[in-house]
């Protein structure tokens, strides 16, 4: 067992990409229904990407749909077309601490903060010779779980 605690182990988000956001749009939003509550685009993440959200209060999830400015370099937010899975983590930096102490491989850039105004880190899809445990071809994003996202699953 570890020494950090997923938060009611509980989506935080999952993102979508591909090269045409709007393709993406007519399924998530126009078809299913799902609001559509932001954007974000960054050059240093080579993301345009609109923050869609299901559910409510500490119980809401994000649905990300991506797509790369420029799909000729990485990262290549549309492959694979899931391109990453979030949990809500009680205590970031504990969790990666622990994690580290373990074995497991983080993505350059360690903790920062996201689109949504959240603390995060990603755990590498792959492992390496000297951090061998990765996501095993997913790429996990760690978000610090805000205080009323702790307490309702208290």
């Amino acid at each position: 067992s570890g020494g950090f605690v997923y938060v009611g182990v509980s989506a935080q988000q999952v993102a979508i990409g591909g090269l045409v956001k709007q393709r993406l749009r007519a399924l998530w939003v126009d078809l299913l229904g799902i609001e559509a509550t932001g954007t974000y685009r960054s050059a240093r993440e080579n993301v345009d990407e609109d923050i869609l959200a299901v559910g409510c209060g500490p119980f809401k999830v994000e649905i990300d749909l991506m797509q790369p400015l420029d799909a000729t370099t990485k990262p290549a937010v549309h492959d694979p077309a899931l391109n990453h899975i979030g949990l809500w983590v009680d205590d970031l930096a504990a969790a990666v601490g622990w994690l580290s102490t373990h074995g497991v491989r983080f993505t350059p850039g360690g903790i920062r903060t996201g689109a949504a105004g959240y603390d995060l880190c990603f755990i590498h899809p792959k492992g390496n010779e000297a951090t061998p445990l990765g996501g095993e071809g997913v790429l996990i994003e760690l978000v610090q779980a805000p205080p009323e996202v702790i307490a309702a699953f208290a």
